[in-house]
């Protein structure tokens, strides 16, 4: 699969052996990684990704891929659908930001294009959630056409949904 490029960014679609060194939080040779990545996110986000390869096999283009400034190409987060989609289209998502990058619009840009393709994938829904506290990551949803759709004692969850037909987010 092809890396997702956008104004800003580059959403590289991770492989297994990519997924063990982030995993492993130890750079391979080629590797470029901003100071700070992997974060936790990413580690954990990495090992559910080896979980499920050791499973199922490679998921992409529904699995993790690695966000990477295109001015510098440094991994600086990390964002990825958390399974493959069930039965009527519809699929959770993910995404996290080293600290140091936070606050310039890089998470709505990158979860701008995941939607889109999603979209063009032929997905009807795509959920998302964030603690209660984290507001950025909620604003992070909206602003991308995600809507709040409930509440529970830890988390509040998000949705966009499109109609047969309809084009995606963008």
């Amino acid at each position: 699969m092809d890396d997702l490029v956008t104004a800003r960014l580059v959403l590289h679609p991770m492989s297994v052996g990519e997924a063990e060194r982030v995993a492993a939080g130890e750079p391979g040779d080629g590797d470029r990684w901003a100071p700070g990545y992997p974060a936790d996110g990413d580690v954990e986000g990495a090992r559910h990704f080896l979980g499920h390869c050791a499973l199922t096999g490679d998921p992409q283009p529904f699995g993790n891929y690695e966000i990477r400034r295109r001015a510098d190409g440094l991994a600086i987060g990390g964002l990825g659908f958390n399974r493959p989609p069930d039965a009527d289209g519809t699929i959770t998502i993910g995404y996290a930001l080293i600290p140091s990058v936070r606050g310039k619009g890089y998470a709505s840009e990158a979860l701008r294009a995941l939607l889109k393709l999603a979209r063009e994938l032929g997905l009807t829904s795509v959920k998302g959630d964030a603690d209660h506290d984290n507001i950025a990551s909620q604003r992070v949803m909206t602003a991308v056409g995600m809507r709040h759709v409930g509440d529970d004692e830890r988390v509040r969850y998000y949705e966009v949904t499109w109609p047969d037909g309809e084009e995606g987010c963008g």
